[in-house]
């Protein structure tokens, strides 16, 4: 048991009276973390510095002359800001870890700050999911590691995501975290994701963070012409929102938690569904039951009909949403 006087765990060099005893619901793992994450989020907000700025611009603005014509404006700056820090200019994000160094008296921190020096890309296949972290292997050696879940909205088993990895601080080997935007995409691109596995395996003798570094554009563009525009959902899955959608803006509703809901409810339970609208009037017909909206003068063959369904189809997805909704409430 630590004693009031003692030098506090938590390594900050003050006596525990004075620094975590306050704060024993908090463990020191918990500390550094938030520590950690903070000096993540100010590294965005300093960078680039002036002095940086026209160099990063010419690297955008050569990315977006190739990717303009699939992706948002905002979505190519975001790529390309982690690429020119963690790729281009690595000696931006070094610097700024000497300078935190200075700062930083926590021995725990310090130490981090070691594995930190240089972010790697990685681009990885989901293979399981717990409440804290996603086990995910990586498509070009088959390396598994954990990854920080960043928020609880569910993730499927199966898709893909790309950013720039850093250990977790934990001490935990394995454990990793995003330090840069946290990319899902959809199982619709499965095939591009093997033909890059492809192009690495013809590289032989290629280390596979030069690989990732030379080829980073041409992935964003082999995604980009198969369709892929940076959204989280399949094909069928956005179909499936759409509709809901559609109908709320034809009869004047507004329920973004029942669209929230649904959108759970795909991605995770992943229906096997032959048409799109048949899980749309399902949760239409869910939706007013549950009180997500006002009751509509329709009938629940009128939903259906609108929708061009069956009753028995509307029905049956109706009740895998009320079965979902007990599972999330247990």
């Amino acid at each position: 048991m630590v004693g009031r006087n003692d030098k506090c765990p938590c390594g900050s060099g003050k006596k525990y009276k004075k620094c975590c005893e306050s704060k024993q619901t908090v463990t020191i793992e918990e500390v550094a973390t938030e520590e950690l994450e903070r000096m993540l989020q100010t590294f965005y907000e300093e960078y680039p510095e002036r002095k940086d700025i026209q160099e990063y611009l010419d690297n955008a603005n050569n990315w977006k002359r190739e990717l303009r014509t699939f992706y948002m404006e905002e979505m190519i700056e975001a790529i390309v800001m982690d690429e020119f820090f963690f790729n281009h200019r690595p000696d931006i994000w070094q610097g700024y870890l000497e300078k935190q160094r200075k700062k930083i008296l926590r021995p725990s921190v310090l130490r981090v700050l070691d594995d930190w020096q240089q972010p790697r890309a990685f681009i990885g296949e989901v293979t399981d999911v717990d409440d804290a972290f996603m086990t995910v292997r990586m498509v070009l050696t088959d390396e598994v590691i954990k990854l920080r879940r960043e928020s609880e909205k569910p993730v499927p088993v199966g898709v893909h995501v790309y950013c720039f990895i850093l250990p977790d601080g934990t001490g935990s080997e394995g454990q990793y975290l995003a330090v840069s935007s946290l990319i899902f995409f959809p199982t619709d691109h499965k095939q591009v994701f093997a033909d890059f596995v492809n192009s690495f395996n013809e590289q032989e003798g290629q280390a596979v963070q030069s690989f990732m570094k030379e080829y980073a554009l041409t992935f964003w563009k082999m995604l980009g012409e198969d369709h892929y525009e940076g959204g989280e959902f399949t094909n069928f899955e956005a179909g499936v929102l759409l509709s809901v959608i559609e109908f709320f803006e034809k009869q004047q509703i507004q329920s973004e938690a029942l669209v929230e809901f649904v959108e759970d409810f795909l991605v995770e339970q992943q229906p096997n569904a032959r048409k799109e609208v048949a899980i749309a009037a399902g949760a239409i017909r869910f939706g007013q039951e549950k009180g997500y909206y006002e009751p509509l003068e329709m009938t629940l063959k009128e939903i259906a009909e609108w929708f061009d369904v069956s009753p028995s189809s509307m029905n049956k997805y109706y009740k895998e949403l009320l079965a979902y909704d007990d599972q999330k409430n247990v």
